[in-house]
């Protein structure tokens, strides 16, 4: 599932089986790569997988050089996905030519790649609730080493 369509609360589907799904969501709550799916009426259950987006890839060789680009990145608000790197770090975010050129005018190493796009959630995404849980226990949405651990989302089919 792409990124623009998993922050969709209304959604017809194609699952891997060949059939075809309407998803439901509460609005405000998307799904992430390895959330599941759980309809009301019977037990099946669907795994949600992040579909390759095409994307760019701005490597920075030094931490200071990768909190450069994380900085001019996010002060222009575009969903970054963070991946480390042995020597600074890795962004990962969605075509644009100008952001790509602005990241390699700071020195990042930048190249088009085509793989399935998690950005983080941001600092005041904030946790959100699903069927059946107590109100204290929310989770931080974010994605990668900071994303907890997937969840089953209640939806009623139509």
């Amino acid at each position: 599932m792409a990124t623009t369509n998993a922050k969709r609360s209304r959604l017809k589907v194609k699952l891997a089986s060949g059939a075809q799904a309407g998803i439901f969501l509460e609005r405000g709550d998307y799904l992430q790569d390895g959330d599941k799916l759980q309809a009301e009426e019977d037990s099946a259950i669907v795994e949600i997988r992040a579909a390759p987006e095409k994307l760019i890839e701005a490597i920075a060789h030094s931490p200071l050089l990768f909190a450069r680009a994380a900085y001019h990145l996010g002060n222009r608000h575009v969903p970054v996905q963070i991946l480390p790197t042995e020597s600074g770090g890795k962004l990962r975010f969605q075509t644009d030519h100008v952001l790509a050129e602005m990241v390699k005018g700071l020195g990042c190493t930048v190249s088009e790649t085509e793989a399935p796009f998690q950005p983080e959630s941001g600092a005041y995404g904030g946790g959100h609730q699903h069927a059946g849980e107590g109100e204290t226990d929310l989770h931080n949405p974010g994605h990668g080493p900071h994303r907890s651990v997937p969840k089953i989302h209640q939806f009623k089919p139509r």
